[in-house]
C-alpha cells in the first residue's frame, strides 16, 4: 500500500554515489552531472555496483550500456551475493537477465523484468538480503564498453522472517543440444524455495517446420522418472497458441520472434502461479517439433524419430518428431542458503558462437534500436 508510512530507509546506488550514502548523491561537479556513469567500462574489469549491509530489500535496477552490441548483451555478466556467501546466487549475462536472449535487444515490459525500447534495462524483483547485498557486474567481452549507466534502489530496516527466501538466477546455454535429450533449464537445485520464472532462448538449426512442441516440465522434491507439472507445448508454456507471433504481456510472452535469423525469445514469470518445492527442483524442455515427416527424414537420416500428431492420423504425411536445436535460458527463483554451486558459466566462445555472424537484415534492425 503506497500510502501506508513505513520505518524504511530509501537508498539509491549510482556511478556518483557508489556507497549509496545519505545525502551524497550526484555531488560530482557541483552537482552538475559530473560522473553519472562508469566510462569506459574496459574488457576484463569488475566494478562493484552495491555492497551494502542490512537487513533489506533490492527494490529496483536499472541499468543500461550502447546499444546494439551483441558481444556486449551476452559477455556483460552481472553477479550477486547475499549475506556473505561467497560464490553468487545470480549468474547471468545481461541482456539474457533483463529478458531477452541471444545478445538482441527489444522493447519488452514485463511486471518483473523490462527493456523500454530495448534500451532501459529494469528489474523489480524484489531481493531481500539480512546481513550484506553485494552486486557486480564484469566486462568479459573482448572490447570496451564505452559507457554503463545503472540506479539500484533499495530499503533498509526491512522486517524479514524465516520464510523469506533470496533471489536467485542461473544462465544456461547448450549449442546445440543433442538429439532426444531434453534441455535443462534448471537442476541441481537443493532447499527449499518458489520457482518463479524462465527466460528461454531457441536458435532453430532445422527451419523446415515448427520447433515448439516440447513440454515444460517441473520435477518437484520426490520426482524421479516423471514430473509433477508438465505443460503441453513450448508456446503454451508461454502462454499462446498453434505457433508464436511477437506478443508482450505483464507475466508471459515473445518479445523476438526473429524468421529470418531463426532466433526466439520467450518468457514466463509465475507471479500469479507460483512453483514451490520443499527440498529439489528441476525444469526441463522437450525438443520435440512438427512438420513435414519427408523434410525432417532428409534432415536426420537414420537419426530421424516420428510421433502421431494429436489428432491427426497415423500416416499423416506432418509429425511430431525429434529435433536438435541451440537452447539457452535464464532461471529466476527465491531458496534459502547454502546455494549448490552453478554449473561453471558458459566461457565467452560458447555465450556468443552462431550469435554475432548475423544476416544484413538484422544489421539494419540493429541500428534501429
Amino acid at each position: 500500500m503506497l500510502f501506508k508510512l513505513s520505518h524504511l530507509t530509501s537508498r539509491a546506488a549510482t556511478a556518483e554515489n557508489t556507497t549509496a550514502e545519505a545525502g551524497k548523491g550526484g555531488i560530482r561537479n557541483n552537482g552538475r552531472k559530473g560522473a553519472p556513469c562508469i566510462w569506459p567500462f574496459k574488457k576484463g574489469e569488475k566494478h562493484v555496483l552495491l555492497d551494502v549491509e542490512g537487513p533489506g530489500i533490492v527494490r529496483h535496477i536499472w541499468c543500461t550500456l550502447p546499444p546494439g552490441n551483441i558481444e556486449h548483451m551476452r559477455n556483460v555478466i552481472i553477479r550477486m551475493y547475499w549475506d556473505g556467501q561467497t560464490w553468487p546466487s545470480v549468474e547471468v549475462p545481461i541482456g539474457d537477465f533483463f529478458g531477452i536472449a541471444h545478445g538482441r535487444q527489444k522493447n519488452l515490459l514485463s511486471e518483473c523484468v523490462a527493456m523500454q525500447m530495448g534500451k532501459g534495462l529494469n528489474c523489480w524483483i524484489p531481493m531481500p538480503f539480512r546481513e550484506r547485498a553485494l552486486i557486480t557486474i564484469e566486462n568479459d567481452s573482448d572490447q570496451d564498453v564505452e559507457m554503463l549507466f545503472y540506479q539500484i534502489d533499495f530499503t533498509l530496516g526491512d522486517q524479514l522472517d524465516e520464510d523469506s527466501g533470496y533471489f536467485h538466477a542461473q544462465f544456461r546455454r547448450l549449442n546445440p543440444c543433442p538429439l532426444q535429450v531434453d534441455y535443462t533449464i534448471l537442476d541441481g537445485i537443493q532447499g527449499r524455495g518458489v520457482y518463479l520464472g524462465t527466460v528461454l532462448g531457441v536458435r532453430s538449426i532445422f527451419r523446415d517446420g515448427w520447433w515448439g512442441e516440447g513440454e515444460v516440465k517441473f520435477f518437484i522434491d520426490e520426482d524421479d522418472d516423471y514430473p509433477t507439472i508438465c505443460g503441453t507445448g513450448t508456446e503454451d508454456y508461454m502462454g499462446s497458441a498453434w505457433g508464436l507471433e511477437e506478443v508482450v504481456t505483464p507475466y508471459q510472452g515473445a518479445p523476438l520472434v526473429d524468421h529470418a535469423n531463426s532466433l526466439f525469445s520467450l518468457y514466463r514469470f509465475h507471479v500469479k502461479d507460483p512453483i514451490y518445492f520443499q527440498s529439489r527442483l528441476k525444469v526441463t524442455v522437450q525438443q520435440i517439433g512438427y512438420g513435414s515427416a519427408e523434410k525432417a527424414s532428409d534432415f536426420y537420416g537414420d537419426r530421424f524419430i516420428r510421433y502421431t500428431a494429436a489428432g491427426a492420423p497415423a500416416d499423416d504425411s506432418n509429425c511430431y518428431f525429434e529435433r536438435s536445436d541451440d537452447y539457452c535460458s535464464v532461471a529466476y527463483w527465491y531458496q534459502n542458503l547454502p546455494t549448490v554451486l552453478f554449473p561453471l558459466l558458459p566461457d565467452r566462445k560458447s555465450r556468443t558462437a552462431n550469435l554475432v555472424d548475423i544476416s544484413e537484415q538484422d544489421r539494419i534492425k540493429r541500428t534501429d534500436i
